[in-house]
């Protein structure tokens, strides 16, 4: 599996051209995107999603600017948890799905990296995180369960300081109906679907890449 996520996360460099501004996602994929870009050592700058990936992508050399000081990023590549052929997926399993969605949102461009296990017929199966003010846990927690989500909080916070509630669904027939649902709870700061934003995704299975793109290309 992790040479399948280094596979990956090696395709998807040849997004990356000098000059550019690129965000770096979260997690163990993208810990060997991070490795390759160091090695590579392109001219680029980057902003990160999580504390964790700003510190890997320093002591790899790379130039990590203020996410709070950028309005648009040309590139952001990120892991996921679940990938389907619409290029829906679920984020958030590494906690930084809040700060996943702002970057993504400011990219020109998002590409998922993934090993083969990742990709499903239709997102769902996968935890879903919600990120939440600790003010409102309970409030945010009984509405998902309304949602027909089995919920269960994480011991530990986000990067901004926030709770998480994973939720679990049976399963996911109307994702954006969902995601619109969840955007509408009061205290509910973000979550892990990311259904427009993903334009084109690596994914590495035994051995073969395969690109997947939003317009229906492959390769």
């Amino acid at each position: 599996m992790d040479d399948d996520k280094r596979l990956a996360a090696e395709a998807a460099l040849a997004e990356v051209r000098d000059g550019m501004l690129v965000g770096l996602g979260t997690g163990s994929t993208v810990a060997f995107l991070i490795a390759a870009l160091a090695a590579r050592a392109p001219r680029v700058d980057y902003v990160a999603t999580s504390e964790a990936s700003a510190a890997a992508a320093r002591a790899g050399g790379l130039a990590v600017r203020d996410m709070g000081e950028v309005a648009r990023v040309d590139l952001t590549i990120d892991g996921a948890d679940e990938v389907d052929a619409r290029l829906y997926a679920i984020k958030g399993a590494g906690g930084a799905m809040l700060r996943e969605k702002v970057v993504a949102a400011a990219s020109d461009r998002m590409v998922v990296i993934a090993d083969g296990s990742k990709r499903v017929r239709a997102i769902g199966a996968a935890k879903l995180p919600v990120e939440v003010l600790p003010f409102a846990r309970a409030f945010v927690a009984a509405r998902l369960a309304g949602l027909g989500a089995q919920v269960e909080a994480r011991k530990t916070l986000t990067d901004n300081g926030n709770l998480i509630l994973d939720a679990r669904f049976a399963a996911i027939a109307d994702p954006q109906a969902l995601a619109a649902a969840i955007d509408a709870i009061p205290g509910a700061l973000g979550h892990g679907l990311f259904l427009d934003e993903v334009d084109a995704a690596y994914v590495a299975a035994d051995g073969i890449v395969t690109r997947l793109e939003r317009d229906g290309a492959s390769g």
